[in-house]
């Protein structure tokens, strides 16, 4: 089973950068090649289907880059069939308190953490070449499992959420948090940086991991208030600025032109 580069750098201490990827596999391939670690493919929101899922993490893995699927919130297989593609980790959203946390590492921890269905015979497993004393216990070593904390419905079961065993990770989505306290967009906002802080301070006391949407302006902040897995950037924002500069650089050339040869 192929390591996880996540893992291995949030191991060691280190940062961890993660590009999220609306578009297509291409998009996958040119930021593996830029170095970032790892790839976030969305299937919360995006409408992209499991064979497009599939190439995304083909084109990941040929630079050795991790890909975290956010998931569907659904059944076990919604859970388990990114893994068994071969993706390195999986992203909950909306973890509302401790049994729904029991429940995520139920259904994607094999034993004796969870009751994971088991198969084997997909990619994760070397296409049933691996035999279960072997499969298992690398799976739940080498595949992280990351709860995302949107709303403040678990903060007050945080502690319990992050001691348990199969969650590697929290996640804090700041954009849903606003929402859910009546304060969209508003990052300031004292109940959402008292949440932010929160996370870092309670992943790191369980000997977790801390996640969070950076921006170049304020990752070294994030990084020092103990976030290790930084997300930093977006296709969908990349190729919208590109756009826009271009074409309100020929709007500005070009307004006032008239062809006088006609």
């Amino acid at each position: 089973m192929r390591a996880s580069k996540v893992l291995k750098k949030l191991r060691k201490g280190e940062v961890v950068s993660c590009f999220n990827v609306h578009l297509d596999a291409q998009v996958s391939d040119i930021a593996g090649l830029a170095g970032y670690d790892c790839l976030w493919i969305d299937r919360e929101h995006l409408a992209q289907d499991w064979s497009i899922l599939q190439s995304h993490i083909w084109a990941a893995k040929a630079h050795d880059t991790d890909v975290m699927v956010r998931v569907s919130r659904g059944s076990y297989s919604d859970y388990i069939k990114p893994l068994e593609m071969d993706a390195s980790g999986i992203m909950v959203p909306h973890i509302m308190g401790l049994e729904d946390a029991r429940n995520v590492v139920k259904m994607t921890r094999f034993h004796p953490i969870g009751r994971r269905p088991l198969d084997g015979g997909n990619a994760d497993g070397d296409y049933a070449s691996m035999n279960y004393a072997e499969y298992l216990p690398q799976a739940n070593r080498e595949r992280f499992v990351i709860v995302q904390i949107e709303d403040p419905e678990p903060l007050d079961e945080l502690d319990a959420i992050a001691a348990l065993d199969g969650i590697d990770m929290l996640f804090f989505g700041p954009a849903d948090f606003s929402h859910s306290i009546g304060a969209p967009g508003e990052w300031g906002h004292p109940r959402l940086l008292e949440a932010r802080e929160l996370v870092a301070k309670v992943a790191k006391k369980h000997g977790k991991y801390a996640g969070i949407p950076a921006n170049l302006e304020n990752m070294e902040e994030l990084v020092a208030m103990g976030y290790r897995f930084i997300t930093l950037g977006a296709d969908v924002v990349a190729v919208g600025a590109y756009c826009k500069n271009y074409i309100n650089k020929f709007s500005e050339t070009f307004n006032n032109f008239k062809d006088k040869t006609v």
